[in-house]
């Protein structure tokens, strides 16, 4: 939980380093420049590390105040990049808190959740909640719903090794679009 509410106070601020680009730079592709280049870095270091992660010494942090730093971490970056999470989570999971890869999924869920809790009540109280149409939100709500039982049902006969072989797919699945990205927003400059 003290990684979580970290990760919900870290979200605000990666927020907030959004917008201050934003305005900063007054150039859409350049910010998402920016960001496509440190989702690419981090996505590729979190792939090298998950695949060598065998071969390092974890950590097994139990400090409230260290599991709340590295919290406002992770949720900075992700709020700033725009994802959920997923795959920096569970390296950090990996690492600070020796977490097999079930374990570390099901605590990144924990704290994904949490944090977009966090932060929709945050613009809810702020009054900053974006037009959309109801048809987008039952839709994104109906996907979500059966995105979870899809991923129940796979989680009940995949054992850690399996749920990081899907993890590597997906990452690599990741770099790819980024480099897509990349060579978009460079042209766009």
């Amino acid at each position: 939980t003290p990684l979580a509410v970290g990760a919900a106070l870290g979200g605000l601020g990666g927020k907030e380093c959004f917008e201050w680009i934003r305005r900063s730079y007054g150039n859409e592709s350049m910010l998402g420049l920016i960001q496509t280049a440190l989702l690419l870095v981090t996505t590729i270091m979190v792939f090298f590390y998950v695949m060598m992660k065998h071969r390092l010494r974890t950590l097994q942090v139990e400090h409230c105040l260290l599991c709340l730093v590295i919290g406002l971490i992770l949720g900075g970056l992700s709020s700033f990049l725009g994802i959920g999470g997923g795959p920096i989570n569970m390296a950090a999971l990996f690492f600070f808190f020796s977490m097999d890869a079930k374990t570390a999924a099901k605590n990144s869920i924990y704290i994904i959740l949490f944090s977009q809790v966090f932060s929709l009540a945050w613009t809810m109280l702020m009054g900053t909640v974006p037009d959309f149409g109801s048809v987008s939100l039952l839709l994104m709500m109906a996907g979500g719903i059966a995105g979870a039982m899809v991923g129940a049902e796979l989680s009940k006969w995949m054992d850690s090794r399996k749920v990081e072989k899907l993890l590597y797919g997906l990452m690599l699945l990741v770099i790819a679009i980024n480099l897509y990205n990349f060579y978009i927003f460079t042209r766009a400059l």
